[in-house]
């Protein structure tokens, strides 16, 4: 190496160590190494400054105050009112600049981390991992939950599998034209559009990296090795929601582990315990192959999901849970209608012949309990109680998960803005126990020997001919006899129209709501100012189930002043 590649490297060496070459304060005889110096000096500004360490600032001003000190001690050259004047302003000085340094340099350095994960996110097309979930309760007790084997690309497409947990086998795929969700033990594919995609899966890095550069702030909290690999700890604090945690691999600058809140005292860490970077997803994974002997769901389809958080994250709330459920009952799965954004929390029994299902979603107005339920209360809510639910009620619309179940009692109300319902074929002192753990109020279900039939006016009944019309709805005739709303709109109208009905009934069936209904006995109050009659008493007179024809006993008339 001759004299000038020598003082060349060494001029560089001193530039990548962040020290000033003594070149700057003698520059060079030699025109053509004066010339190669600023050719280094310009590709060296072409890579982001280097920030002062963290002690930079208390060395700063420990230097700045012994400088005080020795000026102060001389006391030679100044007056000591010009002397106590350079003090304060050099006093001022520091501090200010100590601020900058403080509030630039040192907001803990989140911004460049941030900045990092976009500039390492760019430089990766595809990667596959092994997610582990953790549940975590309030008194610290950590539980696995789940392990997630996940491809990802940078297309936004993916592919999952569930390696162990609750819905283990159970794979979800968006090839970016279609996404669907295979349940092995169910026998069933569930088919979603592609766009747009409401969730892929926890810890998703293209999202974790729009999410913590669209938050509100980061701020780095600590450091901790995380699956064998050394890793900052950044607090995220998003636009809207609770603050999480990220802890950012040190080698690669992308999230290795994220921690949630605390929320009804549940919160969740999901971690990659291993992760690799690829060209490419396979493409047999992206492959739309329905197993043969599965069947296909393709409108209002669930998805199902690995914990709450994920369940948040599609529905736009966070699901309440049970304080607590029968003996027996274990949560088997969660899902969510996309399309309704209801979440759904499955239990079942050991051997899975007896099911509970917990639907969540936001209230779409006002509480309305189908015309053949019982109306209990919850609190001060009305509950309506189906024991068996009756029909199509539509409250397990589009879930093919445990669609062979039979015999369904539901129990539904409206508590704030929400409304809830439990679902299944297990008793309805089971399901009672499930509502109450999610409400915290007790389910009072009204007696059906309790007497409230107290009309202004009695109609008098026949039984023979009433027997006679249960004989004929037991045989496939009159079906509306079945429904009190029906009945009270045919009587009603009847009362208008006595010389019978031409065309519409005068009285709407919108216009009629059920006040009070024990499963024998029924009230129902007339709206609009058509009717005669205001409320109008039925009672099931030949059978007390749901098979029972209704039967007006009595009516108030209005009062008219």
């Amino acid at each position: 190496m001759n004299n000038n590649e020598e003082k060349l490297s060494q001029y560089i060496d001193t530039l990548n160590s962040e020290k000033k070459p003594k070149e700057h304060e003698s520059p060079p005889n030699s025109p053509e190494l004066e010339k190669l110096f600023g050719t280094v000096r310009l590709v060296r500004s072409l890579k982001e400054p280097a920030l002062p360490p963290a002690d930079y600032p208390k060395k700063l001003a420990h230097s700045v105050s012994a400088q005080l000190r020795k000026k102060t001690s001389s006391g030679a050259r100044y007056k000591n009112l010009k002397q106590k004047w350079f003090t304060g302003a050099t006093a001022i000085a520091a501090i200010a600049i100590i601020a900058i340094l403080l509030n630039i340099v040192l907001p803990s350095g989140s911004p460049n981390i941030v900045h990092a994960m976009e500039k390492a996110l760019q430089k990766i097309e595809a990667y596959h991992g092994i997610l582990e979930f953790v549940e975590i309760n309030a008194e610290g007790k950590e539980t696995v939950q789940a392990k997630l084997e996940v491809w990802a690309d940078m297309q936004e497409r993916y592919y999952t599998r569930k390696l162990e947990g609750a819905q283990e086998g159970v794979i979800t795929v968006n090839n970016g034209q279609k996404k669907w969700q295979i349940v092995p033990d169910q026998n069933q594919v569930y088919v979603f559009p592609a766009f747009p995609d409401p969730y892929k899966f926890t810890l998703e890095l293209a999202n974790e990296v729009t999410e913590a550069k669209n938050s509100l702030e980061t701020k780095v909290i600590g450091k901790e090795t995380v699956s064998g690999r050394e890793t900052i700890i950044v607090e995220v604090i998003p636009q809207g929601g609770n603050p999480y945690h990220i802890w950012i691999d040190k080698k690669t600058n992308l999230p290795l582990q994220k921690q949630s809140s605390m929320v009804n005292a549940l919160q969740y860490r999901v971690t990659y315990t291993d992760i690799d970077f690829y060209d490419s997803i396979p493409e047999e994974l992206l492959s739309y192959n329905v197993p043969e002997g599965f069947d296909v769901f393709d409108t209002s389809p669930e998805l199902l999901v690995n914990n709450l958080d994920e369940a948040a994250e599609i529905a736009g709330f966070v699901p309440k849970i049970p304080e607590d459920v029968p003996e027996g009952f274990k949560q088997d799965k969660i899902a969510v209608a996309v399309n309704e954004n209801i979440t759904k929390l499955y239990y079942a029994s050991q051997d899975k012949e007896t099911v509970a299902i917990v639907l969540q979603g936001k209230s779409k107005g006002e509480f309305k309990p189908v015309s053949n339920a019982v109306l209990g209360k919850i609190g001060d809510n009305t509950a309506e109680i189906q024991s068996p639910v009756e029909g199509d009620s539509g409250i397990l619309s589009g879930s093919g998960l445990y669609a062979g179940i039979t015999e369904i009692t539901a129990i539904r109300w409206q508590e704030k803005e929400f409304e809830y319902a439990i679902v299944g074929n297990a008793s309805l002192e089971e399901l009672a126990l499930f509502a109450e753990g999610l409400s915290g109020n007790k389910l009072q279900i009204p007696s059906k020997t309790e007497a409230h039939i107290k009309p202004k006016v009695e109609v008098p009944v026949d039984l023979e001919i009433e027997e006679n019309e249960q004989k004929s709805v037991d045989a496939g005739h009159s079906p509306w006899k079945l429904d009190p709303v029906y009945v009270a709109q045919v009587f009603v109208s009847l009362k208008i129209s006595p010389e019978g009905i031409q065309g519409d009934y005068p009285i709407n069936y919108e216009e009629i709501k059920i006040v009070e209904n024990t499963g024998a006995e029924a009230i129902v109050e007339v709206a609009g100012d058509e009717t005669p009659i205001r409320r109008i008493y039925l009672k099931r007179l030949i059978r007390q189930d749901s098979t029972g024809i209704w039967t007006v006993v009595g009516y108030d008339p209005v009062e008219r002043e």
